[in-house]
């Protein structure tokens, strides 16, 4: 199951950027990637739930994640921006997800997909959030 979610969550960053910059609608990028999808290696129902929520609550992501980065969101590489709006998605929103799994989950997607240091300023901005969204640790 484990893997299934990794997918998934790797998936939902790849189609959340393609709709920031495709400009394209969520419904259509959300229906290509399922589309293209195994749903023997990826938690379809995670990629959609995690997918559609964050595109819901995009403007309350948006100032989690400008309220705990030194950064403006413009200057944010694409990759990690997206990776970022995931976790903070999760970290809001998903409270039965311990946020150390959020996090760990995350860095491995930046390291996988974003700059190559841009881990530093996932882990930098999630912390900060992780304080903040979840002060009691979990």
């Amino acid at each position: 199951m484990k893997y299934n979610r990794r997918k998934a969550r790797e998936l939902a960053v790849q189609a959340l950027y393609q709709w920031e910059h495709n400009v394209g609608d969520s419904i259509n990028v959300r229906e290509q990637f399922v589309s293209r999808a195994n749903p023997k290696k990826v938690d379809l129902n995670y990629f959609n739930e995690s997918f559609n929520n964050t595109v819901k609550h995009l403007e309350d992501i948006d100032k989690i994640i400008q309220n705990n980065s030194s950064i403006d969101l413009k200057e944010i590489n694409p990759v990690e921006l997206a990776i970022l709006r995931l976790a903070s998605y999760e970290l809001k929103f998903n409270l039965e997800i311990p946020s150390p799994i959020i996090i760990n989950e995350a860095l491995d997607i930046t390291k996988k997909f974003g700059a190559e240091e841009g881990f530093r300023f996932v882990n930098g901005v999630l912390d900060n959030m992780a304080k903040n969204l979840r002060p009691n640790g979990i």
